[in-house]
């Protein structure tokens, strides 16, 4: 067992004695001027060997080189099935770039900081968080439906939220009775979300710590994750098991193979019946399905050739579950309107208001596949229902 003391030299850093090696703890609120300056003079006080950073390197890349994101291969994206994803991240860092430009300094500027100093005293860097798009397909995968429709909510709910805090309330963040005050709500209104972003990093940052080379090591982290941290750190945990994005659960591949054979065989087994109804479900389900795919995309005011597309492309995606009207109808949308850099650089900006995601041509292909999708699947609910309905009349008539 490995001895372990924690003492508090304030209220944001914890130190850890371990053996023969010292392990400092900095906690921060991602966008407050103070924790920056605490990093700098932390690091020039302690002079680690090494400097754990609450990163990865998909994060620290797009940190450390700004024209990253105009390299984005948007084309690449799509075909993936990440365009959800890049939205919804997106959105969370432009609510994280709303309070910075409130305080006048760069979001996550105490994480610069720390790269910047560790540089200046020789210590090596050490990423030592998961992949971002790991932890949210583990969010997406492992949470409820109930629990994905809240977090959704939650999250669009924010872009709209303007409200202003106080800098001494944002510092009041960095309180730990605070956090597992947040946190413990957080637990009862998102169980699922609280288990893959914070439980689990707390074990996959734990382990990454424990593991960083040298005597003196300095962890810069999110003051959310130290009691997680501390808590676990006599435990060994195998974090490869914590770094795989879950499957698709089996269920959820026989319904989407089941549910277009059977409306397939729902029509064939009316047309044995009566031809006009067939003909009519086989009508309506097509006209709702096509309408829904071209409301989402007029919504996402894209390209009249894309609308087109996803009207073209909406049956057949419907009853496929391998393909998606979005992904035609967003791969279309970038070929004709392809982002350009000033895009990039103008995407903060243009996301401080909601008509920003229309006029911003990034933001505007991501609505286009999402819209799409919704839209589609919505005529294509409405169109089966019908035609149910139609098969029920007819059988009963």
């Amino acid at each position: 067992m490995m001895s372990v003391e924690k003492t508090l030299d304030s209220n944001n850093i914890t130190r850890i004695n371990d053996n023969d090696r010292q392990f400092v703890f900095i906690g921060t609120a991602h966008v407050s001027p103070k924790s920056a300056e605490e990093v700098k003079r932390i690091l020039e006080e302690e002079r680690p060997d090494s400097v754990c950073i609450e990163l990865d390197s998909e994060r620290y890349q797009a940190m450390t080189e700004k024209k990253s994101w105009s390299n984005t291969d948007f084309i690449k994206v799509i075909k993936e099935g990440k365009a959800g994803f890049m939205f919804v991240n997106i959105l969370l860092s432009n609510y994280q770039q709303k309070l910075a430009k409130q305080f006048n300094i760069q979001s996550g500027q105490e994480m610069l900081q720390g790269i910047q100093s560790a540089h200046e005293i020789g210590a090596e860097i050490i990423l030592a968080d998961r992949n971002i798009q790991i932890t949210f397909n583990r969010i997406w995968r492992g949470c409820s439906f109930w629990e994905k429709c809240k977090l959704v909510s939650s999250i669009i709910v924010s872009f709209f939220d303007h409200d202003a805090i106080t800098e001494e309330e944002l510092e009041e963040l960095k309180s730990e009775d605070m956090l597992n005050a947040a946190l413990s709500d957080l637990s009862d209104n998102f169980a699922g979300v609280k288990t893959y972003l914070v439980d689990e990093r707390d074990i996959y940052l734990c382990e990454k710590i424990k593991n960083a080379p040298g005597k003196k090591i300095i962890a810069i982290l999110g003051a959310a994750h130290i009691p997680g941290i501390v808590k676990n750190w006599n435990i060994n945990h195998d974090i490869s098991v914590l770094e795989k994005t879950p499957s698709k659960g089996k269920m959820g591949k026989i319904i989407g193979w089941t549910l277009p054979v059977f409306l397939i065989g729902l029509v064939i087994l009316t047309f044995s019946f009566n031809v006009g109804s067939g003909l009519a479900q086989a009508r309506n389900w097509l006209i709702l399905t096509m309408a829904g795919a071209g409301i989402g995309t007029i919504i996402s005011l894209a390209h009249p050739l894309t609308i087109l597309t996803s009207i073209v492309m909406a049956p057949i995606s419907a009853l496929s579950p391998v393909l998606a009207t979005g992904w035609f109808a967003g791969l279309m949308e970038a070929h004709i309107r392809k982002p350009k850099v000033t895009d990039f650089e103008r995407l903060s900006n243009d996301l401080s208001n909601v008509k920003g995601l229309w006029k911003n041509k990034i933001t505007r292909i991501l609505l286009v596949v999402i819209l799409a999708n919704l839209g589609c699947a919505i005529g294509n609910i409405i169109g089966s229902i019908n035609a149910v309905s139609i098969f029920l009349n007819t059988i009963f008539a």
